[in-house]
């Protein structure tokens, strides 16, 4: 298969202005390249091209976190507080109890979408933690999973504590250059010195180049501010198929599961400590997203394939490229069939809609789901500033698979967005999308 020409083909088909693809299979990687970094210059995508991998780089905050682990300056299971006592939540219990294995799963219960910007200065990340007194909780700690950013931004002072450096240099020492990769970098005046992409906002006719370039600074250990190369992302990848940088107890212990994840659709059955994990055709695999302003990455890592593949891109339908492109590469070099998203329904189910409608808020976002003449509507809005004015409210009509499992889908976007409706040991109504949960604060005539 001639995957460059595939991946032109594909980022065409669904307006992404510029990709990059890598794959590593049995030791051997190639790379890909096709479109602009930016339609403002019209530059050419190359190999050699920065992105911005988000939330991929929590993996890789993860990896700094163990390595620390495996020289003794930490201890998993150990509170927080232990190793940063400034640490604090609006929760006085979870202030006591939140673990840093609970930060590295995700199962802390902080409702952590906190992008608070603290300046450029070394300081950000001290200065963020501080801030962090004010989150609240979603569910108790270890209850359920659901997605913190905050959570790996205190991962990252904490290595920073433990190491004497700022974050972006720990980064570099502890991980960068072990492994010798050339194409990464965690600050933007890095970024400039590179051939590096600009995000891209809005589809079709509407697309244009981001008005803000990246995030901001105290968002890095969460992926706010890292870029690479797709080369360097594989080269990461293959880091955490056999002992070097890491040991394999380290190894073992990141892909171990640490907590089932509520709604595994387009996701992963359970989370491990960093990596996102999930089973396909019966391959165990590794791998984590990421989306930042107009960006879009992923890393997927197949260890008994010896498969590792890093797709990096700049905006248009990014989710739909993945989704697609994936599929196609892990049938053609393993063999392997990607688990496929869940389909509403053919028959009408017998639901009572009602019953699922009202207004879920975490803090940063708010969903208001309401039972219309065609079925379940779902209005999701960011409320956090900086980043609402950089997005409109997502509307998404919502068809069920079961009695738990509904698909949003919205008009002329081909992706889809699974939800599940769930319950916690204390009754509470939740729903999780986009790896969080979202608690019900208001039945359906008070969110009116």
């Amino acid at each position: 298969m001639d995957w460059g020409g595939r991946l032109a083909e594909l980022a065409a088909a669904h307006g992404v202005p510029g990709a990059s693809l890598a794959v590593r299979h049995r030791g051997g990687t190639v790379e890909h390249a096709t479109g602009v970094l930016s339609t403002a210059t019209n530059v050419p995508v190359t190999p050699g091209s920065l992105f911005q991998i988000g939330s991929v780089t929590k993996v890789w905050t993860a990896t700094q976190t163990l390595l620390l682990a495996e020289r003794g300056d930490l201890d998993l299971d150990a509170p927080v507080r232990d190793a940063l006592p400034e640490f604090a939540v609006a929760d006085p219990a979870a202030t006591a109890e939140v673990t840093i294995r609970q930060l590295l799963s995700h199962t802390s219960g902080i409702d952590g979408d906190f992008f608070f910007d603290t300046g450029r200065g070394d300081d950000c990340l001290e200065k963020y933690v501080r801030e962090c007194a004010r989150l609240t909780q979603l569910h108790p700690p270890g209850v359920t999973q659901s997605y913190v950013n905050a959570g790996y931004s205190i991962l990252g002072r904490i290595v920073e504590k433990k190491t004497g450096l700022v974050w972006d240099r720990a980064m570099r020492e502890m991980v960068v250059d072990p492994l010798g990769l050339d194409g990464v970098c965690t600050l933007p005046e890095e970024a400039l010195l590179r051939r590096t992409a600009v995000g891209h906002l809005g589809k079709g006719d509407k697309l244009k180049p981001t008005p803000v370039w990246g995030l901001m600074r105290s968002g890095g250990p969460a992926g706010a501010t890292m870029c690479a190369t797709a080369a360097d992302a594989v080269a990461f990848g293959a880091a955490h198929l056999a002992p070097g940088l890491l040991t394999e107890e380290s190894l073992t212990a990141m892909r171990t599961p640490q907590i089932e994840v509520p709604n595994p659709h387009g996701l992963g059955t359970h989370w491990g400590l960093g990596w996102i994990l999930d089973t396909w055709d019966g391959h165990p695999v590794l791998w984590h997203s990421g989306s930042t302003i107009g960006q879009n990455a992923a890393l997927w890592v197949v260890p008994d394939a010896d498969l590792i593949v890093a797709l990096l891109s700049n905006g248009g339908y990014d989710g739909a490229l993945a989704a697609e492109l994936s599929r196609e590469i892990f049938a053609e070099l393993a063999g392997i069939a990607v688990r496929e998203m869940p389909e509403p329904s053919p028959e009408p189910l017998d639901l009572d809609l009602a019953s699922y409608t009202g207004l879920y808020d975490r803090g940063h976002v708010r969903t208001t789901i309401t039972d219309t003449p065609r079925g379940l509507h779902a209005r999701v809005e960011t409320t956090t500033p900086a980043l609402a004015a950089l997005s409109e409210p997502l509307e998404l009509e919502l068809s069920p698979v079961d009695e738990v499992t509904f698909v949003g889908t919205a008009e002329g976007n081909p992706a889809k967005v699974p939800f599940v409706f769930h319950r916690l040991p204390d009754g509470s109504f939740h729903v999780h999308y986009s790896a969080r949960t979202n608690p019900r604060i208001a039945a359906a005539d008070s969110a009116r």
